[in-house]
C-alpha cells in the first residue's frame, strides 16, 4: 500500500513504531507514550525507549503548565524553528530563544562563559515559570539546575543535549537536582539528544495539550 498524504505517513509510521516497541517487548506508561513515540519517530532510534527519564507527573504538569499557555524557551533557533507554532497559537502560548540577542554574546564574551549560560540566565530572569528545552548546551543544562538550586521553578525542564563533553555529566545532575526540588523534567541520559529531539518532545506534549495527536487535525 502507498502512502502519500502527511496523515497517512504518520499514522503509519507509528503503527510501525508500536509494533517494533513490541516486538522488543517495551511496555511504556500510557503518560510516557506519546513523548516516547514521538522522539522515535522524529530520530528513528529506538534506544529512546530506554533512555528516556521522566520525574514523577512530569507529564501532567507539563500539559497543565502548556494549557494555561506557558511560555517555551529552548537553547538553539534550530529546536524554536522546530516548535509547532499551530499548537501554541491554539494555546496561547510563545517560544523564545535567548541566543541570537546582540546583548547575550556581548555578556558571555565579558563574563568569559558560554552565550547558552548568558541566555540561561537571561530566561531565568524574565519567564521563570517556562517550559525550558535544552537540546544542545550542556552548560545551559547546567546553569539551569543551579538556578533551580537557587529557586528557580520551571513549568518543565526538558534535558537532551548531545555531545561527548560533560553531556552525561550534565543530564545526570539536572534531573537529580529536578527530583530533589520537585520540578518536572524528561531527560535523555546517556550521550544522545539534540534540539530535534528536544523539538520533537515539547511537540508531543503541545499536540497532547491542544488535543492535536490525530495527525489529521494537524495535517489535513
Amino acid at each position: 500500500m502507498e502512502f502519500t498524504r502527511p496523515a497517512e505517513i504518520e499514522r503509519e509510521s507509528m503503527r510501525i513504531i508500536d509494533a517494533e516497541l513490541a516486538g522488543r517487548g517495551v511496555v511504556l506508561p500510557e503518560e510516557m507514550k506519546t513523548v516516547v513515540r514521538r522522539v522515535i519517530h522524529t530520530t528513528a532510534d529506538f534506544d529512546y525507549a530506554e533512555n528516556l527519564r521522566f520525574t514523577k507527573d512530569a507529564v501532567p504538569r507539563a500539559l497543565a503548565a502548556l494549557r494555561g499557555g506557558a511560555t517555551i524557551v529552548t537553547d538553539t533557533n534550530m529546536a524554536l524553528a522546530g516548535v509547532s507554532k499551530p499548537a501554541l497559537r491554539k494555546l496561547g502560548g510563545e517560544a523564545l530563544c535567548h541566543m541570537a540577542e546582540p546583548s547575550v554574546a556581548e555578556e558571555a564574551k565579558a563574563r568569559g562563559v558560554t552565550r547558552a549560560v548568558v541566555s540561561m540566565d537571561h530566561a531565568a530572569e524574565r519567564t521563570p515559570d517556562a517550559v525550558f528545552a535544552v537540546g544542545n548546551a550542556p552548560t545551559a543544562l547546567l546553569r539551569l539546575a543551579e538556578h533551580i538550586e537557587d529557586g528557580l521553578r520551571p513549568a518543565l525542564v526538558v534535558g537532551v543535549p548531545v555531545g561527548f563533553v560533560n553531556v552525561v555529566e550534565s543530564k545526570e545532575r539536572a534531573l537529580a537536582i529536578c527530583e530533589r526540588h520537585g520540578v518536572p523534567a524528561i531527560v535523555a541520559l546517556g550521550r544522545k539528544g539534540g534540539s530535534n529531539v528536544a523539538a520533537a518532545i515539547v511537540n508531543a506534549l503541545l499536540y497532547a495539550a491542544a488535543e492535536l495527536t490525530e495527525p489529521e487535525k494537524r495535517n489535513g
